[in-house]
């Protein structure tokens, strides 16, 4: 497999179902080795699942044990994608995980409840030298909290409730 992916024109298209393949194999693994040594090791690493952005295979590898800690039977397949930038190692494509809520999730310091969750997101990469260099994932992390009765659910009382004593606390002195 040849490691120069980047062209005057983009991705190699063969190069990138291929990587696309490997990086939900190494995702789907739980095994922080194979999603690491599909990284560079400067790779910078932003997740709307994850309060900081990652620097480095060490920063990456705490978020992985964290998320299979959590979620120790993620899974994920590809929906739909890719999307290849015309001139730049860059593509983008839309996924679904799915999940059991079994272990805390820290923060927000959840206990497990045991839920199955089904979400939706897309994977933005950078690639440098056959590798991801830079990675943006973003999903539903709204839909995730309702799923585990974090967040009342959309038009619920629960979420009139909630939007009525935010209101209020908006109101009140020194909370500006």
């Amino acid at each position: 497999m040849a490691q120069n992916t980047a062209t005057a024109a983009g991705l190699d298209a063969a190069w990138l179902t291929d990587f696309i393949e490997r990086w939900e194999a190494a995702w789907d693994s739980h095994e922080p080795d194979r999603v690491l040594e599909l990284m560079t090791e400067d790779i910078v690493y932003n997740d709307s699942a994850w309060p900081k952005e990652m620097r480095g295979p060490a920063d990456v590898r705490e978020f992985l044990e964290f998320t299979w800690s959590a979620l120790p039977d993620t899974h994920f397949e590809f929906i739909d994608g890719p999307y290849v930038h015309a001139s730049e190692p860059r593509a983008a494509f839309y996924w679904r995980g799915t999940a059991t809520h079994q272990g805390r999730i820290d923060p927000p310091g959840l206990a497990a409840t045991g839920k199955s969750l089904e979400f939706y997101g897309a994977d933005f990469h950078e690639y440098r030298d056959g590798k991801v260099a830079r990675l943006t994932i973003v999903f539903d992390m709204a839909g995730v909290m309702q799923q585990l009765g974090v967040l009342p659910a959309n038009g619920s009382r629960e979420e009139r409730l909630m939007a009525k004593m935010t209101n209020l606390r908006g109101k009140l002195p020194g909370s500006g």
